[in-house]
């Protein structure tokens, strides 16, 4: 038997549309992402089970773990065994913290194990990014690659290869994630995009991205929060959330150092230095941001990313 922890994650990290995502955990040591059992049955079942699991389709056939299963056995070119798959589903559908990601990661990296690793991380990581594209219509990295790996990551292709490298995190930084309790879809966030930016905004998002990663590889804390700033999405979802502009000018006089949009949203983040203030933040978002079902979570960067689950212990894949 197998068992495989997948993170949530927050893509985008405001200043890296869809080429940085960062994976955390919650400093309580609660559940956030999505584990994925595999052992050996009488014939092929796959079960979804957990708080999330009604939210998922009715008809189990278009469950991305059961995708996930096809295109690993086409791709190792092996029919499909006599397994039971169990989904643990944790993470709310259309958070922003990576719902997909992490039953695909989970469900993924069980297989592989579970089969003797025939595909290496780099394989692995180019199927995750195709079965992003079956959940949201477009092939993206920035949740899969950080819940898999872990850390921060940024995301490389190069010659239809995929390759992720660590971004340097700052240890002090405590990201507060709200969850409102709704659902956002990635199609319907993405849909109030421009098509086009004009020059000076494409100008301004590459001096955000480019200083806070030197900031980041020099570990000067104040130069990238203040380049840490998203202005490709940002302005046009904000209007999808609740009071954003209200909450993030709150958020400040607390004395949360940044506020973004986790992903597509509604989740959002607060980063600070304080576990005072991420207390105060928490409680400020508890009662002005989350409805029914929301909650709010102090996390740090989770370094391991996706792990296999022995005898109640996490070891790193």
């Amino acid at each position: 038997m197998i068992k495989i922890y997948a993170p949530a994650s927050i893509g985008n990290i405001g200043v890296g549309f869809d080429i940085l995502g960062a994976s955390i955990i919650p400093i309580d040591n609660s559940i956030l992402g999505d584990y994925v059992t595999i052992k050996n049955y009488k014939k092929f079942k796959f079960v979804c089970i957990g708080k999330f699991s009604t939210e998922l389709n009715k008809n189990l056939k278009k469950n991305v773990v059961l995708q996930a299963c096809k295109n690993f056995f086409k791709k190792i070119k092996k029919k499909i065994p006599k397994i039971k798959i169990i989904l643990e589903k944790n993470m709310p559908i259309g958070s922003g913290l990576g719902s997909s990601s992490s039953s695909i990661v989970a469900s993924l990296s069980a297989l592989n194990i579970f089969f003797k690793n025939p595909l290496n991380k780099e394989e692995m990581l180019k199927m995750m990014g195709n079965l992003e594209k079956y959940v949201s219509k477009e092939i993206h990295y920035d949740n899969v690659a950080p819940s898999y790996l872990g850390g921060i990551r940024i995301i490389i292709k190069k010659n239809r290869i995929i390759k992720c490298q660590k971004i340097p995190h700052f240890k002090n930084w405590l990201w507060v994630i709200a969850w409102p309790g709704t659902n956002l879809s990635t199609q319907v966030s993405r849909s109030v995009l421009p098509n086009y930016y004009a020059r000076k905004i494409c100008i301004k998002h590459s001096l955000n991205i480019a200083t806070f990663i030197h900031a980041s590889h020099t570990n000067q804390e104040k130069l990238a929060i203040k380049y840490m700033k998203d202005v490709i999405a940002e302005p046009y979802r904000k209007k999808l959330l609740y009071k954003f502009d209200e909450i993030k000018k709150k958020i400040k006089k607390i004395g949360g150092i940044n506020l973004g949009i986790s992903g597509s949203g509604p989740t959002i983040f607060s980063i600070c230095t304080k576990i005072k203030i991420a207390y105060k933040i928490k409680k400020y978002l508890k009662k002005n941001f989350i409805k029914k079902n929301g909650f709010v979570k102090i996390c740090k960067i989770n370094s391991k990313g996706a792990q296999q689950i022995e005898k109640n212990n996490y070891e790193t894949i």
